[in-house]
């Protein structure tokens, strides 16, 4: 059932964006469900939103009315703080959630600061965009970070997050090793660029990779043999966590110490690796694999991803948009 929310005056450094497209992330369930314990209700959820400018307040930069824009996990932060000044406003210690405590992209429109009303490229396909702006800059970011284009890349997980980060590392020149537990998803991994595919499964295979990965990089949320997977590390190597494993992840010192290898994780990005994010995903022709549903049946997609057959991101179409 739909209902009226007024969202009171906007802000003076605020934009409203009228939403197009909004994609549907796990995030989103496990805010629904308040898996994580801070969700607040009643909560507008939806934070990979695509659409176009129709207000802007007196203070706001560098965007006018009518131009297409993306908005995800974050939609604000002090812009004052050392993060925000030094680039790195997704670490602002008062940074702004879409979702959590603030109305999201289930809906006709959407509120965010100018900084992070994301103008999307033209050449970008702003149907298809949406994912990008959440799952894509999550895996896009440690790459950015920490490889380069002659690092070996593994990818542990083929789904919503994988299957980008798999795209992201192949077209940036990795070779991409791509982990999955699910052998129907090996000639897909290999379709998105992968160069190997390894079985999450399978010990004796992954013993045998010992030594192999610069970068290896968990979007799971299931616990693994972390020790195994850091023994796979060449030295200097990293595993970069960005999937919301809730179990502690369990890693001896002498893993590390030896080969001098790091563990770590990021949330999201800032604007500026966001816009870099589209930008070479523009440049490289590179888009989620979706399955689009209009948002009037956002219950059936919900349980759509919730059943985890969704290949490999849920885009809802907002048929109830409003001029």
């Amino acid at each position: 059932m739909l209902e009226a929310v007024d969202l009171g005056p906007l802000g003076a450094e605020d934009v409203e964006v009228a939403v197009e497209y909004c994609g549907l992330c796990h995030s989103d369930l496990s805010a629904l469900d308040n898996n994580w314990g801070i969700s607040q209700y009643p909560a507008i959820l939806g934070h990979e939103v695509t659409g176009r400018v129709t207000a802007i307040g007196p203070n706001a930069k560098g965007l006018k009315l009518g131009q297409r824009v993306g908005v995800g996990w974050n939609s604000g932060s002090c812009m004052h703080c050392h993060q925000c000044m030094s680039g790195s406003h997704h670490l602002c210690p008062e940074v702004q959630t879409t979702i959590f405590g603030h109305r999201g992209g289930f809906a006709t429109h959407i509120r965010s600061h100018w900084a992070w009303a994301i103008p999307l490229p033209e050449k970008l396909d702003f149907v298809e965009a949406g994912p990008l702006l959440c799952g894509g800059v999550t895996v896009f970011a440690p790459l950015a970070m920490h490889a380069n284009p002659n690092s070996r890349v593994g990818i542990i997980g083929i789904g919503g997050l994988g299957h980008m980060a798999v795209k992201f590392a192949a077209a940036y020149g990795c070779e991409v090793t791509a982990f999955t537990s699910n052998e129907s998803k090996f000639d897909e991994a290999k379709g998105f660029g992968a160069n190997h595919v390894v079985s999450s499964r399978d010990s004796a295979a992954i013993g045998k990779l010992g030594g192999r990965f610069d970068l290896l990089i968990s979007t799971v949320n299931v616990a693994l043999d972390w020790n195994a997977m850091i023994g796979t590390l060449a030295p200097n190597g990293r595993l970069h966590i960005v999937g919301a494993v809730l179990e502690p992840i369990p890693v001896t010192a002498f893993s590390l110490i030896f080969g001098q290898h790091s563990v770590s994780g990021s949330p999201s990005g800032s604007p500026v690796a966001m816009g870099t994010m589209l930008d070479f995903a523009s440049r490289h022709h590179i888009a989620p694999q979706t399955e689009h549903f209009p948002m009037s049946r956002i219950n059936d997609a919900l349980a759509r991803l919730a059943s985890g057959k969704a290949r490999y991101r849920i885009v809802l179409d907002a048929d109830f948009r409003t001029a």
